[in-house]
């Protein structure tokens, strides 16, 4: 019953846009599902995927991260070039996220933010500060440059990861790769988060990514009813909407 509950859920939640007048609904969803998705996703959560499943996703990791690497090799060189005289820094931006199981990695990204955007005392107000420290993003972001805003919008900027991804430390779908510190919003349920691999794009990032945040406790909703319903089906869905997504340009 919990499973078949689940599942509904996870559609209703996935075909939500990001406007103002369904914050309401995603909160009173929120209230239905929350006792169900604590006792179902944290005993059962945690276990394997199918071999199939796991192997269908990583075949499709390495063969598309592959192409995508060979094809966008060059664009991504002159873009590279591009960025150096825009943020006068290098032009690929690392930091340490969290994999599967808690191990420590690098993730890739284009720079799209100037040299020493990681001194926020520097540039935020402090409004942008206090809601940094919870999501980790602030809206009109200062310390985004103007080619960076194109590439943020467009979701270019997380071409790099496709790197990531055919090292094996991420898949292309999955639930956001995230800091340590954004860690503790999971709670209990950090070891269900923990036992399937962040992804680039996710259930999350193509749904109403702008309302459903840590602290409201949608985001976690959203990233952990992945973990318990994650499919081939549903992975071809967030695969093909996350075009959709880039096309509107809504990323962020």
């Amino acid at each position: 019953m919990a499973s078949e509950m689940n599942k509904k859920q996870v559609s209703e939640l996935f075909n939500k846009q990001s406007v103002p007048g369904e914050v309401d609904g995603l909160h009173a969803l929120s209230k239905e599902v929350k006792s169900e998705r604590i006792q179902a996703e944290r005993h059962s959560g945690v276990k394997k995927k199918p071999f199939t499943y796991r192997f269908i996703k990583r075949a499709f990791d390495i063969l598309f991260s592959t192409c995508v690497i060979i094809v966008g090799i060059i664009p991504g060189i002159v873009l590279s070039l591009f960025i150096i005289v825009d943020t006068k820094g290098t032009p690929i931006y690392t930091q340490t996220r969290v994999g599967r199981n808690g191990k420590p990695f690098k993730i890739y990204k284009f720079r799209s933010m100037i040299v020493d955007s990681d001194n926020v005392d520097k540039y935020f107000t402090p409004e942008q500060l206090e809601t940094w420290k919870r999501e980790r993003k602030v809206e009109n972001d200062p310390r985004v440059t103007k080619l960076g805003n194109v590439i943020r919008k467009t979701s270019i900027d997380e071409f790099p990861q496709f790197i990531n991804v055919w090292l094996g430390q991420i898949s292309i779908i999955g639930c956001r790769a995230i800091t340590y510190d954004e860690l503790e919003w999971f709670g209990e349920d950090r070891e269900l988060l923990l036992s399937v691999p962040p992804g680039i794009t996710g259930l999350w990032q193509t749904g109403p990514r702008n309302l459903a945040t840590f602290e409201n406790g949608l985001r976690q909703q959203f990233e952990l009813s992945y973990v318990k319903n994650a499919s081939v089906t549903l992975d071809a869905k967030i695969f093909f909407r996350t075009f959709r997504v880039m096309l509107a340009r809504t990323g962020q």
